[in-house]
């Protein structure tokens, strides 16, 4: 982080320095032609602040300073912004643990696409950052019952990462782990004017009321056999120890009906994939070209689909289908 800052100084300096000679030397040609080469080879570099690679940030916000990794992809056309995946982890992790790709494959799908990838970090007590969790509303955790204000923080996260890459706005996406799910659908309930579509998986809705300023699209994945957020409603005998810093979760079939019922889908979804171990269903009719899907695994428990490796204790993820594969795929055909 500092050595991009540094790189940033020196190169408004050099853009200084360099028109003062200009404007001294104008009677000079050679000279002219090429310090305006320099000069603009040094501007180029100042404002692609974000080289490729993941990069730690923090910013303030709400009294709190709060950290982030952003991702940049090493293949990208320099004069084309680039979408935006926000990728929030489940609770009790952290962004350095959505980061790895072993366990959720954002990485390596950005450098494959061509997209930017922003892994925040939820509100945590500890200096470090870890045991961290997002308030998405009736969930969860420490951030919940201090009303961490999440939304406001992606909204300023969004910005910062705006001030160092250039961003497609048209392309922000949001994506999460169980409780980084449940802000998921937050997000599309609370900052429908930011992103586009939105995907979560094993967390299901949370909000306390969701009026979207416009429609946004919502991809839901599930496993049956998920013993956290149970599939049919209710916290499973391996959510949180105190179950006081959870809910009773909403079940999968009615976060799906509360999301056809906002967009003003229709209500019976049709099947659209089938594939051993998993399914996914696509709701038609939706308000203003906006795509409502779910897909369900049969196996795989508390976990992302794809995944290669898993938290201690937890059933093997599903293989059936790759999350970060089907969401992307989502992304690509709700920007559309």
């Amino acid at each position: 982080m500092n050595s991009v800052r540094h790189r940033v100084v020196q190169a408004t300096i050099l853009i200084l320095a360099s028109t003062a000679v200009i404007a001294q030397d104008a009677a000079r040609p050679g000279l002219r032609e090429r310090l305006r080469e320099r000069i603009e080879q040094r501007r180029e570099a100042a404002s692609d602040a974000s080289a490729a690679g993941t990069t730690e940030y923090s910013l303030n916000h709400g009294g709190l300073t709060r950290k982030y990794l952003l991702h940049i992809p090493a293949h990208r056309d320099p004069g084309k912004a680039l979408p935006l995946v926000i990728a929030l982890h489940g609770g009790g992790g952290h962004a350095a643990f959505m980061a790895d790709d072993a366990r959720y494959g954002w990485v390596g799908k950005a450098d494959r696409e061509g997209f930017a990838v922003v892994f925040p970090n939820g509100y945590s007590r500890l200096p470090g950052g870890r045991f961290a969790t997002w308030n998405a509303g009736r969930c969860c955790g420490d951030a919940r019952d201090r009303n961490i204000d999440d939304v406001g923080f992606v909204r300023a996260l969004v910005a910062d990462v705006r001030r160092k890459q250039a961003i497609d706005p048209t392309r922000i996406f949001a994506t999460g782990m169980s409780n980084g799910g449940m802000l998921s659908h937050r997000l599309a309930c609370d900052a429908a004017d930011l992103v586009r579509a939105v995907a979560s998986v094993a967390g299901t809705d949370a909000t306390t009321a969701c009026k979207p300023s416009r429609p946004v699209s919502v991809l839901h994945i599930h496993a049956r056999d998920d013993t956290h957020v149970l599939f049919s409603g209710g916290a499973g005998k391996d959510a949180f120890r105190d179950p006081a810093k959870v809910f009773d979760f909403v079940s999968v079939p009615d976060t799906m009906s509360r999301w056809a019922e906002r967009n003003h889908c229709q209500p019976a979804p049709r099947r659209v994939l089938e594939t051993p171990g998993a399914y996914c269903e696509a709701y038609a009719g939706c308000a203003d070209g906006t795509r409502l899907q779910l897909c369900v695994t049969e196996e795989g428990g508390h976990a992302w689909p794809g995944a290669e490796r898993v938290r201690r204790g937890k059933a093997p993820a599903s293989q059936a289908i790759d999350a970060s594969d089907v969401i992307w795929a989502f992304f690509e055909a709700a920007a559309r």
